[in-house]
């Protein structure tokens, strides 16, 4: 028999921002909050828009918290931020060996570089991203100084 913690299965509290990895979230506080302190941001980003809405994006799977003060340094707000997986229904995970490779099969199978992916395929995915999308980039400007 397999016993768990009971922690583990315990629903988030209600005060705790759930986000997913490599996605965001937009959460509403106090209007006069000026400074955001995010306490592992390798976990979460937190950035200030206008009127009290923050962007939570989530970086690494964990939990970590953020502080919310205004100019006085009062603490308006202190709330745990809880990154989890992709909610992907279609995600294949595909173990080789001890290498791990992630794939999102929508409608056909792409590769998807997820957190936990092993080294060289996930070199190789962020290469290809990063070539592309300075591809993109040059070809953008390229079309810009050809319209003036």
């Amino acid at each position: 028999m397999l016993l768990w913690p009971a922690a583990a299965l315990a629903a988030p509290a209600a005060d705790t921002v759930l986000v997913n990895v490599d996605q965001a979230k937009l959460v509403k506080l106090p209007s006069k909050v000026a400074t955001i302190v995010v306490g592992n941001p390798l976990i979460a980003d937190v950035a200030l828009q206008a009127g009290g809405i923050i962007v939570v994006t989530g970086k690494g799977y964990g939990a970590t918290n953020f502080i919310a003060m205004d100019r006085a340094g009062d603490i308006l707000v202190d709330r745990i931020i809880q990154v989890e997986g992709p909610t992907d229904q279609q995600l294949v995970t595909v173990y080789r060996g001890v290498e791990r490779e992630s794939w999102s099969c929508q409608p056909i199978c792409q590769r998807r570089v997820t957190l936990g992916d092993g080294e060289n395929y996930f070199k190789a995915a962020i290469d290809q991203a990063g070539s592309l999308s300075n591809q993109a980039s040059g070809a953008a400007a390229a079309a810009g100084k050809a319209q003036n």
